[in-house]
């Protein structure tokens, strides 16, 4: 494992030994137990898109992990202004031993990769967020004690989460529902790939049957960044989408709720199921620390 571009990239086998890893680390973090696995290494953090718990996680993780992380934003680099991306990554390759990138276009992220000589792991774009779902299983599997044959629902637009939720918790073994409505479906080549496995996996438009013997309801922002512009006909557009004590009744009892966060109550979930499951909501907010430092352990040591 070279590289974290998107989960479709990881095997089932290399997303359990992540998953054991963070376990791991968690626990060594919790108990005083030193863990500078990354020592003398520094991190470029590359912000095209900014974010609270992406840049204190990464920037968190890997000094706890003994490395440096260097934090730039759009404003400190020339990609964009000019210079390739193939360029900053031949440059940045010989400055750095690793490179997190949040950004828009999954073309970029890939693109690293490919022209660089240094590990590269996608924060965010628009086609995938691989270390969130990684922290979302990390959760799951705390709560759940296991993820292989579990329900999952997904409730919200067809976006970067639900590609990367939908890829990684078929990979691991759940069977997952995607509720969208039909102009917000995931792309097609995330269908696709889902379709593979199957009757494990389908898209309904009705949150309400979606929801139905649920172990896990997931749901996400109407607007991500970028598109405040579309906010007011999103908000139409997924009227009805809410996760609400009328799709909760639908779900198992024990039903887990998460959401990546951050979240906009009274819109894409209501403050009443937010609250009650805060504890796994903001459990997941904090496994992103370990998760990510467990990836940074796998591709930079």
């Amino acid at each position: 494992m070279k590289h974290l571009l998107k989960m479709m990239d990881l095997s089932t086998e290399e997303i359990i030994e992540i998953l054991n890893l963070a376990d791991q680390l968690k626990y060594e973090l919790k108990n005083g137990i030193p863990h500078r696995y990354l020592e003398g290494k520094t991190l470029g953090m590359i912000f095209q898109k900014s974010s609270t718990r992406t840049r204190v996680s990464f920037e968190t993780g890997m000094y706890q992990l003994g490395g440096y992380p260097l934090f730039l934003s759009s404003n400190d680099l020339q990609i964009g202004r000019g210079e390739p991306v193939q360029d900053t990554a031949r440059v940045l390759s010989r400055y750095l031993n690793g490179i997190m990138i949040r950004t828009f276009e999954q073309k970029e992220v890939e693109d690293l990769a490919k022209y660089g000589n240094i590990p590269v792991i996608n924060g965010l774009t628009d086609f995938a967020h691989p270390c969130q779902v990684l922290a979302d299983l990390m959760t799951i599997r705390e709560y759940k004690g296991k993820l292989d044959g579990l329900n999952f629902c997904f409730i919200g637009d067809g976006n970067n989460m639900a590609h990367s939720l939908a890829v990684g918790c078929l990979k691991v073994g759940m069977n997952v529902t995607l509720v969208c409505p039909e102009d917000y479906y995931p792309a097609k080549e995330i269908i696709d790939f889902c379709e593979t496995f199957g009757d494990k996996f389908r898209i309904v438009n009705d949150p309400v049957s979606g929801a139905a013997d649920a172990d896990i309801i997931y749901t996400d922002v109407w607007a991500s960044m970028g598109q405040e512009s579309e906010a007011e006909k999103r908000k139409l557009a997924f009227d009805g989408y809410q996760v609400n004590a009328k799709v909760m009744e639908q779900a198992k009892s024990d039903c887990m709720v998460l959401h990546c966060l951050p979240a906009h109550r009274g819109e894409e979930i209501t403050e009443e199921v937010l609250e009650a499951h805060a504890n796994e909501i903001f459990d997941e907010a904090e496994n992103r620390l370990h998760a990510q430092k467990a990836v940074m352990v796998k591709v930079m040591s």
